[in-house]
Parts: C-alpha cells; structure tokens; sequence
C-alpha cells in the first residue's frame, strides 16, 4: 500500500465532492431505517432492496420513453417522471411490506420480524433476477442531455456546472445533493409540524398510549414505511443517474452501508441519519482515493465498530428512555 507522499489539494477535493455525492444516497437510505426503527424498534433489512427496485422502476421509465440513447421527450421532465413514478412504487411496495410481512409479527419476539426481514429482502433480490435477469442495465446517463438541446434540455448530466481546484462539479452531482437536502428539509418538516409528524412522534414514545388517545397507530406505520421508501426510491434513480449501471444485488451492500451510517449517526434520529450517510460516503470515498478501493468498505464499518464502542447509541442518538 502506497500513500501519497505530498498533499494533492485537487484530489482531496475531488474526493470530498464524491464522498459528498456519495453521502446523499446513503443518507436517503438511513433515513429509512431511522424511521421505521424509530417506531417500531425493527431493523428492516428489505430497505436496501426497495431501493434496488426503484432503481430498476426508474430504467423501465427511461425506456418506456426510447431512453437511454434517444428519449422521445425532454431530458428534465423525464428525469421528473423516472422520480416521481420510482418513488410511489416503493413507496407503494413498503407499505405491502409492511402490513403483509411486518405488522402480523408486531407483537411477536424481536427475533421473529428480523428473520423475516432477512426472508423479504431475500425475495425480493430474487424476484428481481427471475423477472428481470442477471445483466446489468444502463442508464447510459453519460450520454443524457446530449443530443439535440432543447427548451427544458440542460445538457449531458456529466457536463460540469462549476469549478473547484481544478475539479468538475457536474450537473448530475450537484442534481443529487440539491435534490437530498430539499427531501431531508422536506422530512424534517413533516415530521416536527405537521399533524402527521406528531402522530408518528407519539407513536414512537409510546405505541400503547398513542393508541388509547385516538391515533391510528396502524396508518401512522404504514405513512412511515411509504416516506422511508419513498427515499430509498428516489436514491436508487439516483445511484443509476450516477454510476449508470444497476443490478438486482445492488441493495445488498448500499443498505448495510446505509444502515451503517443511520447506526453511526444514531439510529432513530432524523439529523443522524444525515450526518451519518455524509461521514459513510466522505470516509468511504477518502479510504478509495488514499488507501485504495479495497480498503474503502473495510474502514466503512471499522467506523462502526469504532462508534459503537465509544458511543453505542451513535453521535446524535439520545439514550432510551425506560417506561416503567
């Protein structure tokens, strides 16, 4: 393992923008675990493949439209609809989810909602690869923008928007960060002002009490599956306007990382969540660019380990309260 022997100022930066890039997915996929962890206490490991489907939902509607090569209509209202229709059908799919596999176990041992969260995103990494097949699928999102500029046409999504040191910020990056922060500040929102954001925070104190005092604890699960995945949908298009190929394995490895940075920045908190993925994709990235890429997973959850042994309810995470 070689280390650079001077400070490269244009490298660091190019990583930061990538580990930031990097860090909005991953802390779109938190949230999702912070939310369902929040109320239900349960670790739902069939969140990463949810997002591994909206990737794929994301594709169909980019080639419902002749995409990737030559779409048939505008490059940014069809970025908007390869969006909106990826999120509704995960987040339609988290709520089958959940009142089909989830909620007949809610009162079930610990153990037996874990399994069958392993169970579900087992099904659905193989329900994929059945209907959909093992190949890889482009995006081709090098090429988006490109021909033919338009009313509503950008430009290719690689092209660079600004410069930093030297470094491309290119449009689809700077599309991914914009585009988590006003969904992290739209969930912040929700759930500190709005009536359902106080129904989910009651439920989450306390699931018995909010029950006897008139909520429909049952809807209030069902909202926070589908805004969970509703995110994770949203950053699978993400990863495939990013990195162009998705595959039916691709949420294995992108929800422990997620699940890592919502356990790193305090599982259950909203702002953890956030902190979370940004640290999981800046160390990720920093470990690939200095260390080399076979190190970056390897450091990824060493940083786990490290957090949970100094600070086990994570950096933002507040200790539970014990109901008597």
């Amino acid at each position: 393992m070689e280390l650079p022997l001077a400070f490269d100022s244009q490298l660091f930066v190019q990583l930061t923008v990538n580990g930031l890039t990097l860090g909005s997915l991953y802390a779109l996929i938190a949230l999702g675990y912070s939310l369902v962890y929040g109320i239900l206490k349960l670790l739902n490991f069939a969140h990463g493949d949810v997002y591994m489907i909206g990737a794929f939902v994301g594709y169909g509607v980019l080639v419902a439209f002749d995409g990737p090569l030559s779409p048939n209509i505008a490059l940014v209202p069809l970025i908007i609809l390869m969006f909106l229709v990826a999120m509704l059908v995960s987040g339609g799919l988290g709520v089958v989810i959940e009142n089909f596999a989830y909620r007949p176990l809610r009162d079930a041992p610990r153990l037996a909602p874990l399994i069958t969260a392993l169970g579900v995103s087992f099904f659905l990494q193989n329900s994929a690869l059945l209907l959909l097949g093992a190949e890889f699928r482009s995006y081709n999102s090098f090429v988006l923008g490109s021909d033919q500029p338009e009313f509503f046409e950008p430009g290719p999504l690689v092209d660079a928007v600004f410069v930093v040191n030297g470094v491309n910020v290119q449009r689809i990056q700077l599309i991914v960060m914009v585009m988590t922060v006003v969904l992290m500040v739209l969930l912040a929102v929700l759930v500190a002002r709005s009536k359902l954001g106080k129904a989910m925070r009651a439920t989450a104190f306390d699931r018995e009490a909010a029950a006897m005092m008139g909520i429909n604890t049952d809807r209030v699960i069902a909202w926070t599956f589908f805004i969970g995945s509703v995110l994770a949908g949203a950053a699978g298009v993400m990863f495939g306007l990013l990195f162009s190929q998705v595959f039916h394995l691709m949420g294995f490895l992108a929800g422990l990382k997620g699940f890592t940075a919502a356990v790193v920045g305090g599982i259950g908190s909203i702002p953890g969540a956030m902190l979370g993925g940004l640290l999981v994709g800046l160390t990720e990235a920093y470990a690939a660019g200095y260390l080399g890429g076979r190190w970056s997973d390897l450091t990824v959850f060493a940083i786990l380990i490290v957090v949970l042994l100094v600070r086990p309810t994570g950096l933002l995470g507040a200790r539970a309260i014990q109901k008597v």
